[in-house]
């Protein structure tokens, strides 16, 4: 083979590798954006989580439910504050001195720290079991509207639950559009994912409550919608 010929094959190679290079470059770039999405959109719902358990809770201490029932809201909330790490901020001292007895809350008791994405799953469920007991009668949801700051505070609910389940729903497309890809035969070949963790979905019950009128719905709407699956219930 003349030395022309050998030139020619040492171009082709290079131009393959250079190739190959630059195709792994690109689809460990799109690795690394999707590892990044995930995390920004697991924060988004973690704040929107944060502020449904801030707002039930403020709910749990308005006065404006049974004792029975702010007392399980009340239980909840913290529950949910306290999986997402946020319990030394609020729960405790957003409850009121009788309802912190009936607890067994002490407020100077240090906070848990962040559970795991299963007991935080669990601890969310719970709270929209807790508020869709309260929330599940018409008129109750409204003899709480007609109260002074009562429509504020549902419809503050509502705005949080609303954005939870946009959240966790575009959250979880992230999280199956990254799994994917690091199941590419190159990205497990290479390795590209690194010490990176496999990004998992976040499941929780998220449903609407039947009596809890959806942001922007008319007041005299509230207890007419149906509790469905809404946009992140449980599969």
């Amino acid at each position: 083979m003349s030395g022309g010929a050998w030139t020619d094959v040492a171009l082709v190679v290079v131009a393959v590798l250079a190739l190959l290079g630059w195709l792994v470059w690109v689809r460990a770039s799109r690795l690394d954006r999707l590892h990044r999405k995930v995390g920004a959109s697991r924060a988004v719902v973690e704040a929107q989580l944060v502020r449904r358990a801030t707002v039930a809770a403020e709910l749990a201490t308005s006065g404006l439910l049974d004792p029975a029932s702010a007392v399980v809201v009340g239980e909840a909330a913290r529950a949910s504050l306290s999986a997402s790490g946020s319990a030394g901020d609020v729960p405790v001292d957003l409850l009121p001195a009788d309802l912190r007895a009936l607890l067994g809350a002490d407020p100077g008791a240090p906070a848990p720290g962040p559970s795991s994405g299963e007991d935080r799953g669990q601890a969310e469920s719970e709270l929209t079991a807790a508020l869709d007991e309260v929330l599940d009668d018409a008129d109750e949801v409204a003899a709480i509207a007609a109260e002074p700051a009562g429509e504020e505070l549902l419809d503050s609910l509502a705005a949080a639950w609303y954005r939870v389940q946009l959240a966790r729903r575009f959250h979880n497309e992230a999280v199956a559009q990254t799994q994917r890809v690091r199941r590419g035969l190159v990205v497990r070949t290479l390795r590209l994912a690194g010490h990176a963790r496999e990004p998992r979905t976040l499941e929780l019950d998220d449903a609407w409550p039947q009596g809890l009128a959806r942001p922007g719905e008319n007041a005299a709407a509230r207890g007419g919608g149906t509790r469905g699956s809404g946009a992140g219930a449980t599969t």
